[in-house]
């Protein structure tokens, strides 16, 4: 038996953002890894940095639990791992250091770290895993288990799907296979984190309680931008029932008052949601939920399906007015088709929230203006808004590498500067960025409706300087 520590490095009070959106979930992925290392036989603890004040809480627990094992399993479910805010690799390096320094092994697994292993090696991690890593994480347990003081050669010899650092250099072995839809995923290991801080945080806040949940794994579906560097281009869906049978569950042990699944893709056919509907009210497990899908797979059929099992909120992944914007990501849907997923959704009183992103290759002042358009007509409920992020691994940052420079990420989620050469400077998408978000609260409330048509009005003018400023440096040079 090894003693685990199992931990994640998304501090929430890293990222002003988030920690004043008061909206904090659990580390899903991390918390599965737990429940299947516990039940390989080891003595499992867990770091919970969501809601950690700090690295003292980290540092008293390696003191308390002494592990053998720092897993560093970031959770794959929280789209800003997939981001690694610049705050939270420097964070996770600090652990790996800290744990090798207290005489721990260190394997380190996430999409930052798939992406981008060095750091992560040069800190003091054995190995990195790429991708899931579950199998490979199953042969370097054992190994470990068998003799704890093994050498790197001995740890890592014939295995792939990793990285490791020897002789000054980063060696990596590329993943043989990805995860399989039969390749079982434990229950998270609930409790192993402090639910009751959780429902804390969200009573004080937000007058209800929320838990996640997720029934896949990964998204089929080939956006330039989007980077897939743990489940690959795979959809991996669970049983329906068996996630009735895990939402009933929730229900009964902590009376969550809405769930958030984290999927992708939540449901992907109408027929798997209308089973899950069944299922759920077979257990009398219902809880209201929130989910995200694409506007394309949102038929008739899905929002009655999805209305039937109880959910009160969709996040469609818009990202812009323009159809040739959407069109040069690979986006895979038309304008058309949000509008008639916002109104088929709207029909069954679901709410809708639109993700956007400003500042995609080639887009000009027309096609974020008819982003706005698109938001008048749509009237969403809610708004998310972004800019293009080059995540390493796709299309859109292969297109944008060479502009690349010091700043390759983002501090916190809501940093928003623009790192290659787009249209506009960051100030300009950020505010964009607030005049879309009055204009959802304007659509919503019917006030204001004359200070906000003033703002971009005052934006337009703004541009048109720009433009007039730019084309005479153009000519002077």
């Amino acid at each position: 038996m090894l003693t685990i520590l199992v931990a994640h490095s998304y501090f929430l009070r890293f990222d002003r953002k988030q920690q004043q959106r008061a909206k904090p979930y659990p580390p899903l992925a991390t918390l599965q890894v737990a429940s299947w290392l516990r039940a390989a036989g080891h003595s499992v603890s867990v770091f919970d940095a969501m809601l950690a004040d700090g690295l003292d809480e980290y540092d008293a627990l390696l003191r308390a639990v002494r592990p053998q094992l720092l897993l560093l399993y970031e959770d794959s479910f929280n789209f800003l791992s997939k981001m690694c805010l610049q705050r939270m690799r420097e964070a996770a390096c600090d652990m790996i250091s800290r744990a090798r320094a207290d005489g721990a092994r260190v394997i380190a697994v996430g999409s930052d770290a798939s992406d981008a292993p060095e750091p992560y090696l040069c800190a003091g991690a054995d190995a990195v895993l790429m991708g899931e890593g579950l199998p490979t994480l199953q042969t370097l347990v054992a190994r470990l288990h068998a003799d704890p003081c093994s050498s790197l050669n001995n740890l890592t010899a014939g295995q792939s799907g990793l990285a490791y650092r020897s002789d000054g250099r980063v060696h990596s072995v590329a993943a043989q296979r990805r995860p399989s839809a039969s390749q079982s995923i434990d229950r998270p290991a609930w409790d192993l984190v402090d639910i009751e801080r959780y429902r804390a945080i969200w009573r004080g806040a937000r007058g209800y309680f929320s838990l996640n949940m997720a029934t896949s794994r990964g998204c089929s579906f080939r956006c330039n931008w989007c980077a897939k560097p743990i489940w690959g281009h795979q959809y991996l869906q669970r049983d329906a029932d068996d996630v009735a049978a895990e939402m009933a569950e929730l229900k009964q042990r902590f009376r969550p008052d809405h769930i958030w699944f984290a999927d992708d893709i939540f449901g992907f056919r109408a027929d798997w949601v209308t089973r899950f509907a069944q299922a759920l009210h077979a257990r009398a497990g219902a809880i209201p939920f929130t989910i995200q899908t694409r506007a394309d797979l949102t038929s008739v059929a899905m929002a009655r399906a999805l209305k039937a099992a109880g959910c009160v909120e969709v996040w469609l992944g818009a990202e812009s007015g323009s159809q040739r914007v959407l069109d040069a990501m690979h986006k895979g849907i038309t304008i058309d088709e949000i509008l008639s997923a916002r109104t088929r959704l709207a029909a069954e009183g679901i709410r809708v929230g639109f993700f956007i992103q400003l500042g995609y290759l080639g887009e000009e002042l027309e096609d974020i203006l008819a982003t706005r358009s698109l938001i008048e007509r749509a009237a969403p409920d809610d708004v998310g808004v972004s800019v293009s992020y080059p995540l390493p691994g796709t299309p859109f940052y292969e297109q944008v590498k060479q502009q690349l420079g010091d700043k390759t990420r983002w501090q916190e989620s809501n940093d928003l500067a623009m790192m290659f050469h787009g249209r506009y400077q960051s100030d300009f998408y950020r505010r964009v960025r607030d005049l879309l978000h009055e204009q959802v609260s304007v659509q919503r409330s019917g006030e204001a409706a004359q200070r906000l048509a003033a703002r971009w009005q005052g934006l337009l003018a703004t541009e048109a300087q720009w433009r007039s400023d730019a084309s005479a440096a153009r000519a002077a040079s």
